[in-house]
C-alpha cells in the first residue's frame, strides 16, 4: 500500500517508528546518490555516538514494556498468629539507565583527494531537545559552518526545537535545509508543512560539477512501501506527536477518503 499522504506521513513520526525509517532514508539516499555521483565522488555512511541517560533519553515517550505474570491464588489455613503492621510503604521511582544511542549521517566524499565535500543530515528527535545529543550535533553544524563544506539538514519532525537559522518567516512543521560553503551566511530553506508535498533539492557540489536533484518524496514513498509500514500504522488512532489547531479534520478527511477510517 502507498503513502497515503501527500507529503511526510505524521505516523511516521512515532518513536517507535522514526529509528527504522532514519535508517532506511539514509539507504535510500545513499542508492540514489551513489549511481549519480562516481567515478568523482563516494557516499560513506558515518555513525554518531551519543551516551543519555535518565529522563531526557531518547525512549522518553515510548510506552513501558511490562510483562505481567498471573499467579494462581489459593486459600491458606486461617492463623491464630498476629501479623504485625506492615512498614510504611515504597514510593516508585527511576534510576537513570546509561543508554548508547547510534545515528547516521551521509558524507559526500572526493574520490581523489578523500575530501568531504558535503554533509547530509537527517535529525532525529535527541537532535531537537535539550541536552547532550543536541549540544554535540550544534557543536558540529558551526564546525561545518566555518568550513568549504556543504551541509544538507533534512527535519522531518514536528516535534523539538528547530535548528538555528537567521531571517525565516514563522514556523513550519518541516525544513531542509542547503548551506553551500561558498555561500555562507547565506543558504536556502525549503520549509513546508504536513499537506505538502516534500520539496526536492540539489545536492551541492564542488564547483562546476553536475548536482542531482533530491526527490525526497520520492524516496520517503519508497521506504514506506519497501518496509510495509501500512501494515505497522492504525490510521484510526492519532498520530504521535499529536497534531494541533485544524490538522485532525485534515487528516481525518483524507484517511476516510482513502478508506482507512
Amino acid at each position: 500500500m502507498p503513502n497515503p499522504f501527500p507529503g511526510m506521513n505524521p505516523y511516521l513520526e512515532h518513536p517507535e517508528i522514526w529509528p527504522g525509517i532514519h535508517l532506511l532514508l539514509i539507504s535510500e539516499l545513499t542508492k540514489c546518490l551513489s549511481p549519480q555521483l562516481r567515478p568523482k565522488y563516494r557516499v560513506a555512511v558515518e555513525v554518531r555516538l551519543y551516551e543519555t541517560a535518565g529522563e531526557k533519553s531518547l525512549l522518553v515517550g515510548i510506552p513501558d514494556l511490562t510483562v505481567k505474570r498471573s499467579q494462581a491464588t489459593t486459600k491458606q489455613p486461617m492463623s491464630n498468629v498476629a501479623v504485625a503492621p506492615s512498614p510504611t510503604q515504597p514510593k516508585i521511582v527511576e534510576v537513570p539507565v546509561p543508554e548508547t544511542i547510534k545515528q547516521g549521517y551521509l558524507e559526500v566524499r572526493e574520490v581523489a583527494t578523500g575530501e568531504v565535500v558535503t554533509v547530509i543530515e537527517i535529525l532525529s528527535p535527541i537532535n531537537k531537545r535539550s541536552g547532550e545529543g543536541r549540544d554535540k550535533y550544534e557543536t558540529k553544524r558551526y564546525k561545518i559552518f566555518g568550513s568549504s563544506t556543504h551541509l544538507v539538514e533534512i527535519d522531518l519532525l514536528r516535534k523539538g526545537q528547530p535548528m538555528p537559522v537567521y531571517h525565516s518567516n514563522g514556523q513550519t512543521h518541516y525544513r531542509i535545509l542547503v548551506s553551500r560553503g561558498e555561500r555562507r551566511p547565506q543558504a536556502d530553506l525549503y520549509d513546508f508543512n504536513l499537506p505538502d508535498t516534500i520539496p526536492s533539492f540539489p545536492l551541492p557540489l564542488k564547483s562546476g560539477d553536475e548536482e542531482p536533484v533530491v526527490d525526497l518524496q520520492v524516496l520517503l514513498n519508497n521506504v514506506y512501501e519497501q518496509a510495509s509500514y501500512d501494515l505497522a500504522i492504525d490510521y484510526t488512532q492519532e498520530p504521535v506527536p499529536p497534531l494541533l489547531a485544524e490538522e485532525p479534520v485534515w487528516i481525518n478527511t483524507l484517511l476516510t477518503e482513502q478508506q482507512l477510517r
